[in-house]
């Protein structure tokens, strides 16, 4: 799990909020998959309304130009960013995400490697609410600050804890990767992660960033589905 922070500042998220928190909201569960309704409690704009494609282009121009989302996700495919709204009450059980999505009003298909949650509400706006993954090492739960996102593997069983004072306010999408291979992606991120350290302290033409750099590049090529 990689938290990508700063997506949006807190004046881009009161804008955001202001037109969000005026929109005309649709039980969630209509675009739940067939396992995933069961436990799916919650409010969703309509996809293919203009105000979820506006937001959802703001995210991911704010995402092409955030350095460390790139690292971590190395995205070859974004479906659309939905937006999804919890009141008092309101949860998401336990549930695994769709292995292949279709991006709407078209017949591309998406296998879903990462799920990423864009918080738009802070943590004291709400209380509960709190996204909860499953790994080997246990449960970790997640509440970051509002303009804030998580990215984390589809493969993680997950919920979304009741809601039980406020609201709770976010978007999720999910990213078909160039890299599969999680271990292998993991790897990468922390290689450039290196390179960049190692070039913030001594510049482009060290040979050592040089060489890294290589091997980066190189892994790439043998890894990625270009």
């Amino acid at each position: 799990m990689i938290p990508i922070r700063k997506v949006f500042t807190s004046e881009q998220v009161q804008q955001i909020r202001m037109h969000l928190d005026q929109a005309d909201w649709q039980a969630g569960e209509i675009t739940a998959g067939q396992q995933a309704r069961y436990v799916k409690n919650n409010h969703q704009l309509p996809q293919d309304a203009p105000l979820t494609q506006q937001i959802g282009d703001l995210i991911l121009d704010a995402l092409a130009r955030h350095p460390v989302f790139i690292s971590a996700a190395l995205p070859q495919k974004i479906l659309p960013p939905m937006f999804n709204r919890y009141s008092i009450g309101e949860t998401y059980g336990l549930h695994v995400d769709n292995a292949i999505r279709i991006i709407p009003g078209t017949s591309i298909r998406l296998r879903t490697d990462l799920s990423a949650t864009l918080f738009l509400s802070d943590p004291d706006e709400y209380d509960g609410g709190d996204l909860q993954i499953e790994n080997h090492f246990g449960s970790q739960r997640v509440k970051l600050a509002a303009g804030d996102m998580i990215l984390y593997p589809s493969t993680s069983v997950h919920q979304v804890m009741p809601v039980t004072a406020g609201s709770r306010v976010c978007a999720v999408f999910w990213i078909q990767s160039m890299v599969r291979s999680h271990e292998q992606r993991s790897t990468l991120f922390d290689l450039d992660q290196s390179v960049q350290s190692l070039t913030s302290l001594h510049g482009h033409e060290h040979q050592d960033v040089t060489r890294l750099s290589a091997v980066y590049q190189n892994l790439i090529r043998q890894w990625a589905d270009a």
